[in-house]
């Protein structure tokens, strides 16, 4: 049964954009934003990327990481390690990637470690290194960079107790949004994010 408490370190095979490897246990004392997608996702290349260069871009490095996870599972003949790697020079990302560590068989490593339901998915990591949040779709902006905030405000040695009183407060403040049907200009997989009923 997955612990977000001690959620597992991420299986990786390569990484770009960073001098040297990144991992979860390295990162405590951050706030961590991680960023599942795959190069042929319409809603990562035109909703998440984005956001996750617009995360790197307001926050300061220091005190919160922000890293994509290219987790590969279909069409693995054209999304290849050469191929992401000219994916990120022509668009430009600027935080560091890393390519997660295939099974040969099934779902990547990392995203059947913490049972990913597709991409795009978005998770974000406490100072303390606790899965605090599992996004699975697009997700407002607005609604990320007030939980990135709370998180960021809470202190690594902080009790329990402000975690919660802090979640409490998030639930006070941020309106759930209610579910509107949208419009679509590409075919929905079985990985898609977007969370609609197909027509």
């Amino acid at each position: 049964m997955f612990d977000a408490e001690h959620p597992p370190e991420l299986e990786t095979v390569r990484w770009l954009n960073t001098k040297k490897p990144l991992s979860l246990s390295a990162l405590k004392g951050r706030v961590v934003v991680l960023h599942a997608f795959q190069m042929l996702c319409p809603g990562c290349v035109s909703h998440g990327l984005p956001q996750m260069r617009r995360i790197a871009q307001r926050f300061h490095a220091d005190e919160v990481a922000a890293i994509g996870l290219h987790t590969v599972f279909e069409h693995h003949d054209v999304m290849t390690p050469a191929a992401l790697e000219a994916f990120i020079h022509e668009y430009r990302w600027p935080f560091p990637v890393a390519v997660d560590a295939p099974d040969g068989q099934g779902p990547p490593l990392t995203m059947r470690a913490y049972e990913m339901r597709g991409t795009p998915t978005l998770l974000l990591f406490d100072r303390r290194g606790r899965l605090r949040r599992h996004y699975f779709g697009q997700i407002d902006d607005l609604r990320i960079g007030a939980e990135i905030m709370a998180l960021a405000l809470e202190g690594a040695d902080a009790p329990r107790e402000a975690a919660v009183a802090i979640e409490g407060v998030l639930s006070r403040v941020i309106v759930e949004p209610e579910h509107h049907g949208h419009h679509h200009d590409h075919v929905h997989g079985d990985g898609c994010g977007c969370e609609v009923a197909v027509e």
